[in-house]
């Protein structure tokens, strides 16, 4: 086999969009990935989730079709298994379109495990337990990330489940012999108030599972404006969810046919009962067993050291994705791919983190970029705050979803729009011209100015935007205090 310009290990969502920008740059390419094309994200995360949340809606909107008018003759039925299946044929649908592309563009790609011989040499053993050598002038680490293990004694029983086993494919486990949830649990408690945590409570708990939530931190969803998280704390508690914050996990314990979950809460040993146990404690990179030491490669706590071109310390090696630790998100691993390739080709392309995105797609769904308010005040930088609820949304209410707001932060006067934050309806989507908004530096007057279409829900945003710029929406009057 002649040199190859780049070998990319890993086909999780930063490897195969690195393959397939470099093949458009016109380099000779091939992948390796071990499982299955689209990782963690396609398989295990990202996209399985999704789909059955939009189940979940799906029955919670059916359970409200009177409001509509809409009459329904008969009960509704939560079908597990067909829920399952048709995530399974989205999944699919989407690993069958990665291996096209790929195919398309020309990479080469080999299912098998990989260990760097030299900076321009992979060893791959493959599904057939044979061994191949690739020769190559750069390579990319790409191998993503897998589920923390916290030292919870019990950990391992039965019944205990990382988010990649409980969303395992038939045949096909990240981990171990896991095998595909066929039985909703009854009772779920959940390890972990982070974003994984709260998408899976929010998804059992409509489809009628009784779910405890416990996490170590006083507050839930970190990542998140600390006002949105706290009013989604009182959400949970309406959707049944129920939350124990500051709650340490010491251990799980069979318990008859279920188990029992033991932690320390208010000074007390306290235990909650359940049929199932989700470990929702986190990720940590995963860069083991590549040979990196033996090649000099700089790591952190298993987090591949890169710059902002996504270069190791080691000469035409690069990393990309959740193995630099960098910011654990599926659309940062796929942009540094592309920088990845894009440098790789000859290109002057860069990191930029200044604008990157977060979302919870809980039910209702959160999502922000930028500066939060409490960094503001922990930095002494000064804000301008402008809140507007979808309770005063047209389009919010004809869809009959009407929790939550968008809040904007910018400069004082109605200057550069430092940080979004949302929650309501649709926001994942919403948060893209906000994300716009932070990464070219556009001002709140300029952002209320845009006309948005009428109904929809972006117009939140610009009511937002209005609302920091000059103090008030049109559609949403501040109280004002009576003197």
């Amino acid at each position: 086999m002649s040199e190859l310009d780049l070998v990319v290990i890993g086909g999780g969502v930063g490897g195969y969009v690195c393959a397939i920008r470099a093949a458009q740059l016109g380099l000779r390419v091939a992948l390796v990935e071990k499982l299955r094309l689209g990782g963690v994200c396609l398989n295990w995360g990202c996209i399985p989730t999704k789909a059955l949340l939009q189940s979940a809606h799906a029955y919670l909107l059916a359970r409200r079709l009177t409001e509509f008018g809409v009459q329904v003759k008969g009960t509704l039925e939560v079908a597990w298994e067909f829920m399952v299946a048709r995530k399974n044929t989205v999944v699919g649908t989407l690993v069958d379109g990665v291996q096209n592309l790929l195919t398309g563009h020309g990479v080469q790609v080999l299912l098998g495990t990989a260990r760097l011989i030299s900076p321009r040499s992979v060893g791959v053993t493959l599904a057939d337990g044979s061994r191949i050598v690739l020769d190559t002038r750069h390579v990319v680490i790409a191998t993503g990330s897998v589920p923390a293990r916290p030292p919870i004694a019990g950990l391992d029983l039965p019944g205990v489940l990382t988010s990649d086993q409980l969303l395992a494919l038939p045949g096909v486990a990240p981990q171990g012999d896991a095998t595909p949830l066929r039985d909703l649990p009854r009772r779920l408690v959940i390890i972990g108030g982070g974003v994984i945590g709260i998408e899976f409570a929010t998804l059992f708990s409509a489809l009628g599972a009784q779910v405890t939530v416990l996490e170590m931190l006083p507050r839930i969803l970190l990542p998140v404006e600390v006002e949105l998280a706290r009013r989604y704390r009182s959400l949970l508690k309406k959707q049944g969810i129920e939350l124990v914050v500051e709650a340490r996990v010491e251990e799980i314990a069979p318990a008859g046919k279920g188990l029992m979950v033991y932690y320390q809460a208010d000074q007390q040993r306290q235990a909650v009962r359940a049929d199932l146990v989700l470990n929702a404690t986190g990720r940590v990179p995963f860069s083991e067993g590549l040979g990196l030491d033996e090649l000099g490669v700089i790591r952190e706590r298993e987090r591949v050291q890169v710059d902002e071109r996504m270069a190791t310390n080691v000469a035409g090696l690069y990393a990309v994705g959740d193995v630099t630790g960098k910011s654990m998100l599926a659309h940062v691993a796929s942009r540094q791919g592309e920088v990845a390739a894009e440098v790789i080709a000859g290109h002057d392309s860069r990191m930029d983190y200044r604008a990157v995105p977060y979302v919870v797609y809980s039910l209702p769904e959160i999502a922000g970029v930028g500066l939060t308010s409490q960094e503001a005040k922990e930095h002494g930088i000064q804000v301008e705050v402008g809140v507007f609820p979808f309770s005063a949304n047209g389009r919010a209410l004809t869809l009959g979803e009407t929790e939550g707001q968008v809040r904007v932060l910018c400069e004082p006067g109605g200057g550069r729009v430092l940080g979004v934050h949302m929650m309501g309806p649709g926001v994942s989507d919403l948060i893209a011209e906000a994300t716009l908004a932070v990464q070219h530096g556009i001002t709140a007057r300029q952002m209320a100015t845009t006309i948005h279409a009428h109904p929809t829900l972006s117009e939140g945003v610009a009511e937002a935007a209005r609302a920091a710029a000059w103090g008030e929406a049109i559609h949403f009057m501040k109280l004002r205090s009576r003197r």
